[in-house]
């Protein structure tokens, strides 16, 4: 875990900033992102190609160069943006090339996006303390990208695994249950153990 993590959330400002991370699979990291005290919304999206507007199937198709995003909007009184992107790096692999376990292929490569030369630097500076922390035994390849357009995903993604969560079983059984229960739960669990104390009650 990062060394330089908050004890305790802040108190709120009344300010909203933003961040774009790509992780893999965007139902895994909007699940986490939106946990976090401070985090008002976790948008799943698309960003970092060279289409207008893609569906999901225009990104799975892997000819779009766009990944899975998620956009965190939070009060930097209550949740900094530093503490935001170092919780991103160590809740996914960042060692892994175009890939998140069983998804592979661009569109779940591991990436920061920025806006202005402001934020690429905080990300450039991040990235730079997880490689000196040697919290992994690879390389990171996370990816700092200009953010370009952030096209919002299709409505039946956003909030996907809260949801899941709270279906019933033939509910369930009409969602991609093998995947939410091999693929993200042991994630959203394992991100439930490591920062319970920064997360909402």
């Amino acid at each position: 875990m990062p060394s330089k993590l908050p004890l305790e959330p802040g108190k709120p400002s009344g300010k909203t900033e933003k961040l774009y991370v790509a992780a893999g699979c965007f139902w895994c990291i909007e699940g986490q992102m939106d946990m976090l005290k401070g985090v008002t919304t976790a948008v799943s999206g698309y960003a970092g190609g060279r289409t207008k507007n893609p569906t999901y199937k225009d990104v799975m198709s892997g000819t779009t160069g766009h990944a899975e995003v998620v956009e965190v909007t939070f009060d930097p009184g209550v949740i900094k943006a530093e503490d935001i992107l170092r919780i991103f790096f160590v809740s996914h692999d960042p060692t892994q090339l175009n890939r998140q376990g069983p998804d592979v292929g661009t569109q779940y490569r591991s990436a920061t996006f920025y806006r202005n030369d402001e934020e690429k630097a905080l990300l450039e500076k991040i990235k730079a303390e997880m490689i000196a922390e040697k919290l992994f035994p690879g390389k990171i390849v996370t990816t700092i990208e200009p953010l370009g357009a952030f096209t919002r995903a299709e409505e039946y993604h956003q909030n996907y695994f809260a949801k899941f969560e709270k279906a019933s079983e033939s509910e369930k059984a009409q969602m991609n249950a093998g995947y939410c229960s091999y693929v993200v739960s042991p994630k959203i669990i394992k991100f439930r153990e490591q920062f319970a104390h920064l997360l909402k009650n």
